[in-house]
């Protein structure tokens, strides 16, 4: 299930109605300006997964019913089958798999990834972004170049790194193919 961005906007804006939470507190909370935090809520401007994460956590839900408009509801278990992940579209080129969609109270985010080479990548700075929490990625295939605010590093098949989140953090492919990694951000 893909989602639309429009959808989620709107369900944040409800949500945030619902709790009588304020624009400014809103914007405030996660991070970006008032006039920012109208346009997303309006739909108007695409946003990173981690701006969708904080919402959800500032309305108390899962993030899921954010996306969905739908709850979670195991609790004692879930499977994901081989490709069958919840898919996420959130940056350009790059493929999320949530897998862990249907299980509730969850204390992570478990994301299978694919970030796609592009050679015009390569030589620019990487884009940061930052959440609350902390991100496990493991590399499963490619290699993937991670920078953490001005550390930089390379990451080989089977390498996997943990981090701080809150700190600004980004990855692009590098090695002349995709990448292919499991994210999984901790609360």
């Amino acid at each position: 299930m893909e989602y639309n961005l429009a959808d989620v906007a709107a369900r944040i804006q409800d949500m945030r109605e619902i709790l009588e939470i304020s624009e400014e507190d809103m914007a405030a909370y996660c991070g970006c300006t008032v006039e920012r935090y109208k346009e997303i809520e309006l739909g108007q401007v695409d946003v990173p997964f981690s701006f969708i994460q904080r919402c959800a956590k500032k309305l108390d839900v899962d993030l899921i019913t954010l996306v969905t408009g739908e709850s979670p509801h195991l609790s004692y278990y879930s499977i994901v089958r081989k490709g069958m992940g919840m898919p996420i579209k959130r940056r350009s080129g790059f493929t999320y798999f949530h897998l862990a969609e249907n299980f509730k109270d969850k204390m992570c985010e478990p994301l299978y990834v694919t970030a796609p080479y592009k050679e015009e990548e390569q030589n620019a700075p990487i884009a940061l972004s930052a959440h609350e929490g902390q991100e496990f990625d493991y590399v499963l295939k490619g290699q993937l170049k991670v920078a953490i605010e001005n550390h930089i590093e390379v990451l080989e098949e089977g390498d996997s790194i943990i981090y701080d989140s809150s700190h600004g953090h980004g990855m692009i492919a590098v090695g002349g193919q995709e990448c292919v990694f499991l994210a999984i951000t901790i609360k």
